[in-house]
């Protein structure tokens, strides 16, 4: 991401955007390594590759935001591995990973992670201390630090559906398992920041096991904690939440978590969206990541994204697919978005 780009996001994610909508997309490596032709070990392995992969998208689609912007990541694997889950790297897929949290009592013996020492977080730090100086020499900047949520990481840690369980059979032992994933996220986005520098101004926090549940349940066990999470950074930072599961039965109460900007799922319409969030909420998204934007045409993708602007008559809206870009996403597809939203601000554009 371009620094002037990250201007535009800020600016439409806090709703002072005066202009059209932008075209944003959340990337990793599910996506990249194929797009570009290498394997996924490559990708997570050899810092040159990871770095030529990432210059190559910025520069394929110039007309795109990619956020959170060079992440380093390694699939979903860098949270669990800091707090004793086993991760299974594969050639050429995204690492997989065992729960062994088998005892929720457990949870109370465990620590909260420690960024710098711990699991892949520390390698990651790494990384992000030695590749931030060539990013932004290329004319870059990393304005997001990003983690997986603290219901997400409870999952990953318990198995999902022995967390959800536990909600109905030990709700008190699930409250101190998410003190204990939510004060390591906040560890991890600070320490993202701490390492990468100043130029960080927002949060990215991606969390689809709170779309599991109901409205009491997610009041009970996933508001207060993404609240919290949201608390812990200054209120000027941009916080983007990504939930691309059934967020239906709670959007009328995620702006009061303290997100600016939603990503959610294609299967929510836009303008319901819109409804239920009271306008208090950028909505970011939402055409069907799977069905039309691995597998549609262009014009499908093309003729989807402009229903979503109109609907949004183009403000309050950052344009984008209902989740992150799925594996065999084509560029055809990804250039559609782009096309749409500008022939909504200048119909008579080529």
């Amino acid at each position: 991401m371009r620094p002037e780009q990250w201007t535009v996001f800020k600016s439409a994610a806090k709703l002072r955007a005066a202009g059209p909508a932008p075209v944003a997309l959340i990337v990793d490596s599910p996506w990249i390594p194929g797009h570009v032709g290498i394997g996924h070990l490559e990708y997570y392995l050899y810092p040159d590759v990871w770095f030529e992969a990432n210059r190559k998208i910025v520069e394929e689609f110039p007309d795109v935001i990619f956020l959170p912007s060079w992440w380093i990541e390694y699939g979903m694997a860098i949270e669990p591995s800091a707090l004793g889950n086993r991760i299974h790297f594969r050639a050429d897929q995204t690492p997989a990973q065992s729960p062994t949290l088998f005892c929720l009592s457990d949870a109370e013996r465990i620590a909260p992670a420690d960024p710098y020492t711990d699991g892949l977080m520390a390698l990651a730090l790494e990384r992000y201390q030695r590749e931030k100086r060539r990013i932004f020499s290329a004319g870059h900047t990393i304005p997001v630090a990003t983690a997986r949520g603290p219901l997400c990481l409870a999952g990953f840690l318990r198995g999902i559906t022995e967390l959800m369980m536990d909600m109905v059979e030990a709700p008190e032992g699930v409250h101190k398992l998410l003190g204990l994933t939510t004060e390591s996220v906040i560890r991890w986005l600070n320490a993202q920041a701490a390492v990468i520098g100043p130029c960080v101004e927002g949060i990215l926090v991606l969390d689809d096991i709170a779309g599991f549940l109901s409205r009491p349940h997610y009041l009970e066990f996933a508001h207060p904690y993404l609240k919290r999470i949201c608390g812990a950074f200054p209120a000027e930072w941009v916080k983007v939440y990504h939930n691309d599961a059934n967020v239906r039965p709670f959007l009328e109460d995620l702006p009061s978590a303290g997100f600016d900007v939603l990503n959610w799922s294609h299967n929510i319409d836009a303008a319901e969206a819109r409804t239920k969030t009271g306008g208090r909420l950028c909505l970011m998204g939402n055409v069907d990541p799977l069905g039309l934007g691995v597998r549609g045409t262009p014009g499908e993708v093309k003729a989807a994204a402009a229903g979503i602007l109109r609907k949004c008559n183009g403000g309050g809206l950052i344009l984008s697919v209902g989740g992150g870009v799925s594996p065999g996403m084509p560029a055809a597809n990804i250039r559609a978005l782009a096309e749409a939203a500008r022939e909504f601000r200048d119909p008579a554009s080529p």
